[in-house]
């Protein structure tokens, strides 16, 4: 499967399915738990109609890849997945060659679903995992044990032809030594993509109260940067290079989808905090949201048509903002001259050249502009002092 060129970005569509069976200590998405039965029609029928929305606003696209994201979209009956996907065939023209990914936790009673999201027209699954540790995956909040885990993995890659999975590193208490192990693991498993997040403290989550409290303790900044470098050197080794700052894959392997991200394309986002990027004839490029309350945005689509609490135009600096912020998360770097395009502005060459020296970015053959493996543990930095 070749690579999408890095000029055409594409466009494609989010799909927010946000609740999920129990909330993740660590989890900052807006997800939500319900303890009681929710209408799943109701809300099958509000993004239905938002899709038809974002559909009038985005005229003439050609999705190329579906994504169904949450929450746990696995919780989705495969008929509600596949009359979503249908609705979007009817809005837009979907590509026959379109990547469609739902993301699914790897219960036993979700697995079971597998075939009947095949059928109903998703290609690739990505699984969170999450760690190949009973005990940290109990310390994550996670309702799955590694056996079921892995059987899971296991018919989704017999379903699927495509199949990613997710873990967390840089846990309390994990060495170097612990995360080779465990990662060798993986990617011995790993079909074609692994998705591989360092742990972060989120702001309004149960991790940020207990690490407040002093009862979590995360790893040093020397501690986690030798964590990185174990991941880099063993997806290196397994043939599974970072082709983003925390996503791994055989090469013409990446997500189509999350590529359209970082490439800065169009995206339009349905369902309840859904986000969307599209280039509108009344206003340019555009961001946009939706009401993250999932029963607060089934009565405003149902009343008004649409959930969007923002839909706003970006002003150039924004776009340049963004372009970097994304972009420069790829191995592949930016291309200077969209960004000339975007913002109206060059890169202040001093600037670049004070990066070059201090060895966190380098120019590719092409002329693009790309974050070094020494840039890449301080990226934030780097998207700054270029955005100056």
């Amino acid at each position: 499967m070749a690579s999408i060129a890095p000029q055409d970005p594409g466009f494609g569509v989010y799909v927010h399915w946000p609740f999920c069976l129990a909330k993740c200590p660590y989890c900052d998405f807006n997800s939500h738990v319900r303890r009681g039965s929710y209408e799943e029609d109701r809300y099958l029928n509000a993004i239905l109609i938002e899709l038809k929305h974002r559909a009038a606003l985005t005229k003439g696209r050609v999705v190329r890849s579906i994504f169904f994201g949450g929450g746990t979209p696995s919780l989705m009956s495969p008929d509600t997945v596949a009359r979503i996907i249908e609705a979007i065939g009817k809005n837009w023209k979907l590509d026959p060659q379109a990547e469609i990914t739902l993301e699914a936790n790897p219960t036993s009673v979700e697995a079971s679903r597998f075939a009947g999201y095949r059928a109903a027209g998703v290609n690739r699954v990505s699984v969170g995992v999450q760690a190949l540790n009973d005990a940290d995956l109990k310390m994550l909040g996670r309702m799955h044990s590694v056996d079921e885990a892995m059987r899971a993995l296991d018919v989704a890659t017999k379903t699927f032809s495509r199949a990613s999975f997710d873990l967390i590193y840089a846990r309390p208490g994990q060495s170097p030594q612990a995360w080779a192990a465990e990662l060798t693991e993986a990617l011995r498993r790993a079909p074609e993509h692994l998705s591989l997040y360092q742990l972060t403290i989120e702001p309004d989550t149960m991790f940020e109260r207990l690490f407040e409290a002093g009862k979590l303790k995360t790893p040093t900044p020397d501690a986690a940067r030798a964590l990185w470098d174990v991941t880099q050197e063993l997806t290196e080794k397994a043939g599974m290079p970072a082709y983003e700052i925390s996503n791994h894959a055989r090469p013409g392997c990446e997500s189509r989808h999350n590529l359209i991200y970082w490439r800065y394309g169009e995206y339009a986002g349905v369902g309840p905090g859904a986000h969307g990027r599209i280039v509108s004839a009344r206003g340019g490029r555009r961001a946009q949201a939706t009401e993250p309350h999932p029963e607060m945005w089934l009565t405003v689509v149902e009343a008004e048509g649409n959930g969007l609490i923002e839909d706003e135009a970006l002003s150039t600096e924004a776009q340049g903002d963004e372009f970097l912020l994304m972009g420069l998360r790829l191995a592949e770097g930016i291309d200077p001259a969209r960004f000339q395009t975007l913002t109206g502005k060059r890169f202040e060459a001093s600037r670049v050249a004070d990066l070059i020296a201090h060895g966190m970015v380098e120019y590719t053959r092409q002329g693009r502009i790309r974050v070094t493996s020494e840039g890449f543990p301080v990226l934030d930095a780097v998207v700054a002092d270029l955005a100056a």
